[in-house]
Formats: structure tokens, C-alpha cells, sequence
């Protein structure tokens, strides 16, 4: 979501501020702004659209001062343009918001009682309102701050910037993540690390409710109750948080060439010989009855594959819920199931909340993360990282195969714990999974291949996919991948249940595509795919060479993977899935890194 940077620094901040905002793009944004104070003086510049026009104002406008705030923004309350954008200001307090403000209208009254009207759509310019008029009741700017946080009801992540103060920037959060950057005479606030990392290496994670009054010299953080505190500071390995394309068109693209090497180095931290080595706290899996595994988009797919790996590996029974749907129809979480929580950013508001309904209910609270010192690792028992590396495309590729590899491993754990697969079994299958890495290489090979199919996916209006078993999740992410990306509407569909309505939907110009390696299931699929095919639909068989060889040349397109152990097929074929919806969405000239309406980290329900 909203990215937010702030800087009390040496140098003039805005270049400063929009090169931290160029970090932030992969968040999803649009409008951007910024505001500095220079000689006492606060001002801001915004924009809509792209930071290159915000870059734009500023070469002819400039904004000068050597303390600053930006915002990248993502609209919640109010269209996207120039006066709902970001920073807010009232008189001397301008604001930055990533969140929402859910007593916004009851605020906007109790002011309208003062002869106080706001300007734009937006809950944020309340904060502003608001902390304006408690310092014209003679409040000071750092408790004007603080007493306005106390009145806000919601998600946040704010900063603070005020007129005459060139040393001084008040930040807060409240369900959304922000850091403080820690320079030689200089101070930062960020969104995350990624923001920070050209600045400092040194940073502090603000906790849940704490408030920090920041100078260049000096940081002094308030928790939730008010009373003061001390926060660790943490250094980053900056390189780590390095944001380029590596010489690739796109993120997205980039992302999916590594997928071999963080699959390799995934496995080395979780491999050693013929073991398995998870963190020790782990739960005892022999004495679980049930796993309740919980996410959001991407994520609950890769929940709904592992949960055919927990139930047929591990023979352990599991649930799998939308995380925007599971605290509210509050389901009953006894003290022998173990929750487990998926979320890329480790940040995903709905994730987070439902792991705060089962904090103190269920055994054990387990993450899969890709950010370690996030709100969720935090708040979780056990925190089990991805190792995928920065993310920075919108449509999540790496990120998913590391979470389907650290949740595979995490089932074989416990098939093993409960007495489920032998020793050689497991040492076999783990030879198979280290070798993944090379199968991948050698699916990459055939791009071109998947290209040219996916241009002439492109120019369909209505894509359907279908699979069985381990495939139907990964139909429904293809799916989702297409359409995200490319605009092209697309669903999937378990296979079996084709003949319950959605074969109506079959027509010429409906391209159908199909995953079907050639396992257990191999033949109903095929039966499946006939089916649809007798209907005039066109085809797109993605499959291995056994399962091409039997299915037979009829489909319209068959494309073909490297043959691999049922078990491990879902994270090879992820693979199509991604590189279908990233052709279809180059031949149809979309934002492939950026697609419209959306964001990378979604931190508001």
C-alpha cells in the first residue's frame, strides 16, 4: 500500500526523499508528494500518476529544505488527484498516512463544531485538522501530535512535519509497519527497509502503538500506554535490500529468473544431509489434531496446496481460510490445532488481525514470512522465513514458490513427527527437491515456447483454467496471475466440477488452460479437458512428456515440463502459470510491475 519516507538530513531532502519513494513504487501508489521545510518554512509539492511527474514539478518548482516527509499514495477515501494526494497539510502540520482513520466522519463533525471544514475526500486530512487545532489551543507540536493519535480510531502509519520546526518529525503506527533510520547527525522514518537502505543500515522497527519524536540528534519512543521505551536497533544487510532489474525489462520477470537461485538457497537453510532442520520451537506435530492455516490472495493458494500435502503426507487434517473472512465468522480455535499464517510482506492487515484472534486460543502461532522482523514473525510463536529475497513486482512469483517450498518442508516435517514417511522415503524425496533448482533452469529454457502461446491467450476476452488435486490451486493462481496483470478476466475451476455449470461458458473463443501432469489424476483431467473440446473450446494442455505423448495431439496448444515427483509438481508449475500471465500481459501493454488498482503490501482491510 501508501509507501511513507521521511528525513531530517545534511543535504536538500527532496531528491532524497523521491529516490526513497522510488524504492516504495513496488508498494502500488497513485499519486505522490512531498513536503519540506526550509528556513522555517513548510511547503509541498504533489502530483498524480507516476513519480517521474512528481520529478517533473519539482525541476520546475522546486522544494528546497534539508527536512522532509513523502508519500507514495494509494486511495482509499477519495479519487486519485492532485488534492487528495499526499502530504496533507492544515496551517502548520502537514501529514503522511498509510492506513485508514475509521472515526474519521466523527472526527470531521466534533471539528465542524469549530468552524473547521476540510478540503479534500480523504480521512487522512482529518489528522491534519486536527493537530492544527490542538496546537491553536495552545498545545505544543509533539503533544498536539500524540493527542491527536490518541483520538484516532483504525490502521496506521503516520509522520508529522511542521512549520518553523526543521528538526523534528513525530511518526506512529498503529497496524501498519514503519522504521527509523539511524545516520551520522541525520535521522529517517520509512515504510520499510527497502526505503532506507541507500541512507542507513542501521534501523529501529517501531512496535505496535509506539509514537517516536524524532530529531537528528535524538529519538525518544513512547509505547501505547504513553510511557516511554526503548526499541533495538537492527542493521540491514543492504545489499540484500537492493532494488534493480538486473539488466531485465521487468521486476516481475527478473523475479521469475531467480526462482532457481532462491529455491537453491531456500533449501540450503533448511536442509542439511537428509534432514529436515526446523527451528526448535516448533510444535510437537504428533500431538496436533488439526491445522488451521490462514492468508490472502496468492498466499491462500499456496495454504490451499499445503493443505493436500499436510492431509496426504502428514495424514493431519486442515482448514484453510481467507484471512479477510476468518475473524469475523469466528470460528472456534481449540488448544491442540496449530495456526499457521502466510503473508509475503509478513504486513497483510486481515492476516495479521486473524492471528491475533488465535493468539491465546490455539497451541502454537507459526508464520511463513519473507520478511523476518515483520509485525507477524513478531507476533508469532515460530517464525519460518521464505528466503525468497526482495520482492518487488506486484504479481508475487518467487514469493510464492518459496512459500509453497518452506510449507512442503514443513509437511514432511510433520509426516515424519507423526510416524508417517520412513527415513528413506524422506531422504528420497529431498534428493528430488535439491534438484529442483535444475528442473526449473531447464522449464526456463522453453520461455519462448510459453510466449507464444500467451500472445495468443492475450487476445481472448475470458480465460478459463482448470486442474485436479494438486493442480486446482494452481489453476486458481494462474488465474489470478492473469488477470491481475494482463486485465483478462479468468477463473478456474476444480475440473471435476466443469460439468456443474461452468461448461456453459465453452466456446471458441474461450481459450481453456489446462494442468495436468501425468499423475494419479492424469486421466480424469484429460477426460475433462475432451469434454471441453467437444464443445469447440480451445485447449492449452500444460503438461509433462508422458502426459503429452497420452493426451494425444488434439489439444489447440500443449506445452511441455519436465517430468517431476507428484508431490513436487506444484512449485515446477507455478512456473506456466506465471509466464502465461506475464506474455499475455506484455502483448497487451499493461504496467506489468505496477497493474492498476492494485498493491504490493496490503496493509488496510
Amino acid at each position: 500500500m501508501c509507501g511513507i519516507v521521511g528525513v531530517l538530513g545534511k543535504h536538500e531532502a527532496a531528491p532524497l526523499l523521491v529516490e526513497a519513494l522510488k524504492r516504495l513504487e513496488y508498494r502500488g501508489y497513485d499519486s505522490a508528494g512531498i513536503a519540506t521545510v526550509n528556513d522555517g518554512h513548510l511547503d509541498r509539492r504533489r502530483a498524480v500518476g507516476k513519480l517521474v511527474n512528481l520529478s517533473d514539478l519539482l525541476v520546475h518548482d522546486p522544494l528546497p529544505g534539508k527536512a522532509g516527509i513523502g508519500h507514495t499514495r494509494w486511495a482509499t477515501h477519495g479519487a486519485p488527484n492532485t488534492e487528495n494526494a499526499h502530504p496533507h497539510r492544515s496551517g502548520p502540520v502537514a501529514v503522511v498516512h498509510n492506513g485508514i482513520i475509521e472515526n474519521f466522519k466523527e472526527l470531521r463533525s466534533e471539528l465542524a463544531a469549530h468552524g473547521i471544514a476540510p478540503q479534500t475526500d480523504t480521512d487522512t486530512e482529518t489528522i491534519a485538522l486536527l493537530t492544527h487545532h490542538l496546537i491553536a489551543q495552545g498545545m505544543s507540536h509533539v503533544d498536539a501530535a500524540r493527542a491527536c493519535l490518541a483520538r484516532l480510531e483504525g490502521a496506521f502509519a503516520l509522520a508529522f512535519l511542521f512549520d518553523g520546526q526543521d528538526d523534528l518529525i513525530v511518526a506512529a503506527r498503529r497496524g501498519s509497519p514503519l522504521a527509523i533510520g539511524h545516520g551520522d547527525g541525520e535521522m529517517f522514518v520509512g515504510s520499510d527497509a527497502i526505503a532506507l537502505a541507500p541512507l542507513t543500515d542501521t534501523i529501529t522497527y517501531l512496535e505496535e502503538g509506539d509514537c517516536a519524536v524524532v530529531t537528528r540528534a535524538t529519538l525518544d519512543i513512547f509505547d501505547a500506554s504513553g510511557a516511554p521505551v526503548s526499541r533495538s536497533k537492527t542493521r540491514i544487510d543492504t545489499t540484500a535490500a537492493r532494488v534493480d532489474k538486473a539488466g531485465h525489462k521487468h521486476f516481475m520477470a527478473k523475479e521469475i529468473a531467480e526462482q532457481p537461485t532462491v529455491l537453491a538457497d531456500a533449501l540450503r537453510a533448511y536442509l542439511n544431509g537428509d534432514r529436515i532442520v526446523m527451528p526448535d520451537a516448533l510444535p510437537d506435530f504428533g500431538k496436533i489434531d488439526r491445522l488451521v492455516m490462514v492468508a490472502c490472495g496468492t498466499a491462500y493458494y499456496a495454504c490451499l496446496t499445503a493443505k493436500y500435502w499436510f492431509e496426504q503426507i502428514a495424514r493431519l487434517p486442515v482448514e484453510v481460510d481467507i484471512a479477510s473472512e476468518f475473524r469475523y465468522r469466528e470460528p472456534p480455535v481449540t488448544g491442540g490445532t496449530v495456526a499457521i499464517f502466510v503473508s509475503q510482506s509478513g504486513e497483510t492487515a486481515d492476516t495479521l488481525a486473524a492471528l491475533r484472534y488465535c493468539t491465546g486460543k490455539a497451541r502454537s502461532i507459526l508464520s511463513v514470512v519473507n520478511v523476518a522482523e515483520s509485525s507477524i514473525a513478531r507476533e508469532s510463536d515460530v517464525a519460518l522465513p521464505i528466503h525468497a529475497g526482495v520482492e518487488v513486482g506486484v504479481a508475487s512469483t518467487k514469493a510464492f514458490t518459496c512459500q509453497l517450498n518452506t510449507l512442503f518442508l514443513l509437511a514432511m516435517h510433520a509426516a515424519e513427527a507423526r510416524g508417517c514417511i520412513t527415513g528413506a522415503d524422506r531422504g528420497a524425496t529431498l534428493d528430488l527437491l535439491r534438484a529442483l533448482p535444475g528442473v526449473f533452469n531447464a522449464a526456463l529454457d522453453r520461455e519462448p515456447i510459453f510466449a507464444e502461446a500467451a500472445r495468443q491467450i492475450a487476445e481472448a476476452r475470458d480465460v478459463l483454467f482448470l486442474g485436479r488435486g494438486l493442480m486446482y490451486p494452481l489453476a486458481l493462481e494462474g488465474a489470478l496471475k492473469l488477470k491481475e496483470i494482463s486485465y483478462i478476466h479468468a477463473e478456474a475451476y476444480a475440473a471435476g466440477e466443469l460439468k456443474h455449470g461452468p461448461i456453459a461458458l465453452i466456446d471458441k473463443s474461450v481459450p481453456v488452460v489446462v494442468m495436468a501432469p501425468h499423475d494419479a489424476l492424469f486421466d480424469k483431467t484429460v477426460s475433462n479437458m475432451h469434454e471441453v473440446m467437444a464443445r469447440g473450446g480451445r485447449v492449452c494442455l500444460i503438461t509433462d512428456a508422458a502426459g503429452a505423448a497420452e493426451a494425444g495431439a488434439d489439444a489447440w496448444q500443449t506445452l511441455v515440463l519436465p517430468e517431476l515427483h507428484p508431490w513436487l509438481t506444484p512449485l515446477l508449475y507455478a512456473l506456466p502459470a506465471q509466464l502465461l500471465a506475464y506474455h499475455a500481459a506484455i502483448a497487451k501493454g499493461t504496467d506489468v510491475d505496477q497493474p492498476r488498482n492494485l498493491a504490493k503490501s496490503v496493509t488496510v482491510e
